[in-house]
C-alpha cells in the first residue's frame, strides 16, 4: 500500500467523483481509476460504490479513510519535523485537549514563546480523553492535557496547578437552581447526560456508590458544548465539569457542584521515551515556566 496511492483515496473521497479527484491530483481518469481498483484488490475489499454522477464510500472505504488521514497527516508532521532550520527554530507543536479552563496555560505558553520562536506553528486538536489519547498513541499528537483520571502510567507529564469540578448542569428555572450543591439523592428521578467515556464514569459511581447504575441517564456525550444545548431545550440535566459552559449573563443556564465535593485534576502529557522537534521540545520549556509561575503566585 503505497502513501501516493493513498492520498489518490483520499481526494476521491472528498471529491466524491472520479474526474473532480483527476482533476485535483492533476492525473487522467483511467490512472486514478486503475490506481483505485488495484487498491481494492490488494486489500481484498470494495471501497467506493460507483454511482452515475458520485462515488461513495463502503463500510470498509469509511474506515480506511481514517486510517489514510490518521497515516498521511503522521507522514507531513515527520517531514515537516526533519525541515526545521538549525538557527531559527520553525516546526509544528501538536497539542490536543478537552474542554478544560487549563488550556488558557497552553495558551500562554503559545504567546510567551512566540514572543522569541514566532516560526513554530501549533495545531490544536480537541476531543474528549478517549480522543486525545488515542491521537497520542498514534504520534498524531505531541502533548494532551488531560483531565484526571487518566490512565497516565504510559506517559511522562506535568501536572498542571488547576482543578475542575464536577457539578450538575441545568436550566435556570429548573426546581434543583435553588439548592447551592446537589447530592446523590437529588439525581434519582433526573433524565441525565453523561459523558461517554469510561474513566470518567468510573469516577462518577465512585461518588455515587452502587447507585450509578440507576441513574436515568437518556444521553451520552462526548464534548460538553452540545450537551448544554440540549440543557438549554430542556431535554436533561448534564453532569460535567465546571467552566465548560458559559453560564453567566444572558444564558438560561446554571451549574451547581457536587456534594461531597468532587474534584478532577489536570495533567499535560507525552508518551515516554518520545524524541521531541526542536519546537516541540521549547514548547514543553515554556509550559513549565507557566506552570512554576502560576505555583509561585500561590
Amino acid at each position: 500500500m503505497e502513501l501516493r496511492v493513498l492520498r489518490y483515496f483520499l481526494a476521491v473521497a472528498r471529491e466524491e467523483t472520479i474526474s473532480g479527484a483527476a482533476e485535483a491530483l492533476h492525473v487522467t481518469q483511467p490512472t486514478l481509476s486503475r490506481q483505485l481498483m488495484d487498491l481494492e484488490e490488494e486489500l481484498g475489499k470494495k471501497l467506493f460504490i460507483r454511482g452515475n454522477r458520485k462515488v461513495t464510500l463502503t463500510e470498509e472505504g469509511m474506515f480506511l479513510r481514517k486510517r489514510a488521514q490518521e497515516i498521511t497527516d503522521l507522514v507531513d508532521k515527520t517531514a515537516s519535523d526533519f525541515q526545521m532550520s538549525d538557527e531559527l527554530i520553525s516546526g509544528d507543536v501538536y497539542i490536543g485537549g478537552g474542554e478544560t479552563d487549563a488550556m488558557r496555560l497552553v495558551a500562554r505558553a503559545v504567546k510567551e514563546l512566540r514572543k522569541t520562536q514566532p516560526n513554530i506553528q501549533y495545531h490544536i486538536f480537541s476531543g474528549n480523553g478517549d480522543d486525545v489519547a488515542e491521537r497520542l498513541e498514534t504520534g498524531l499528537l505531541d502533548f494532551g492535557v488531560l483531565i484526571e483520571p487518566a490512565d497516565i502510567k504510559k506517559y511522562d507529564y506535568l501536572k498542571l496547578p488547576y482543578t475542575d469540578t464536577w457539578g450538575l448542569l441545568m436550566r435556570k428555572d429548573s426546581p434543583l437552581a435553588a439548592s447551592d450543591t446537589i447530592r446523590p439523592e437529588d439525581l434519582w428521578d433526573l433524565p441525565l447526560l453523561c459523558s461517554r467515556q469510561t474513566l470518567v464514569r468510573n469516577e462518577l459511581s465512585g461518588w455515587l456508590g452502587d447507585a450509578f447504575e440507576k441513574l436515568n441517564i437518556i444521553t451520552t456525550y462526548n464534548l460538553i458544548y452540545n450537551a448544554g444545548l440540549m440543557v438549554e431545550e430542556g431535554i436533561g440535566y448534564a453532569m460535567c465539569l465546571d467552566k465548560l459552559v458559559n453560564t453567566t449573563g444572558d444564558s438560561k443556564l446554571c451549574f451547581r457542584p457536587l456534594e461531597p465535593r468532587l474534584e478532577a485534576g489536570l495533567d499535560i502529557v507525552w508518551k515516554k521515551y518520545q524524541v521531541f522537534s526542536k519546537a516541540a521540545e521549547k514548547f514543553l520549556e515554556q509550559v513549565q515556566k507557566e506552570i512554576a509561575a502560576v505555583n509561585a503566585q500561590g
